[in-house]
């Protein structure tokens, strides 16, 4: 890859990352909002789209974690250290399908879904372990409520909204960057 290509991916990563610190203010006025919007989440996943596996992976576990460190929100553990394993898992699995998969839209959503059960799937491990070291339970229906039920008005605005950014990244943005 070239240097000018890696730098690129780096500030668009450094973007995405601080996308990931601030999005969750306007979002976190209303508690219970934010908890349902999910906020990081969308940062990660377009990374991972935008830049690649690598980056998106990065951006997933710095984001939640940094917040924590300097915020106090969310809280460390279990918390920060679950949704940064899911949130490298949503960035590295976007970024990788995207890569592998045709450029049509269809396996946008596809990268995109994959990448979200996935990684849902991987927070419900991180928190079974994290729990159990704890020697508190985690239920099936603990995991259904925090990445299911509870997560529904996030999936529908990922499921809206990451596509379309991508769409036009890669029909606008991306041929003007190219330009440059």
């Amino acid at each position: 890859m070239k240097l000018h290509s890696r730098l690129q991916n780096l500030t668009r990563a450094a973007l995405f990352l601080a996308l990931a610190f601030v999005l969750p203010f306007l979002t976190g006025q209303i508690p219970e909002i934010g908890a349902l919007l999910c906020p990081l989440h969308i940062p990660v996943l377009l990374c991972g789209f935008i830049c690649g596996a690598p980056w998106g992976l990065a951006v997933g576990i710095v984001a939640p974690l940094l917040r924590s460190l300097t915020l106090g929100m969310p809280p460390l553990f279990p918390t920060a250290v679950c949704m940064a394993a899911e949130l490298a898992v949503y960035g590295a699995v976007a970024g990788m399908m995207h890569r592998l998969l045709p450029r049509k839209k269809v396996y946008i959503y596809v990268s995109l879904l994959t990448a979200m059960v996935v990684g849902r799937f991987v927070w419900g491990a991180a928190m079974l372990l994290c729990l159990g070291l704890q020697g508190a339970p985690f239920t099936w229906a603990a995991f259904l409520a925090g990445a299911v039920t509870n997560a529904v008005p996030a999936i529908i605005l990922q499921i809206v909204l990451i596509p379309v950014s991508v769409m036009l990244w890669e029909t606008k943005f991306q041929r003007w960057s190219e330009k440059t």
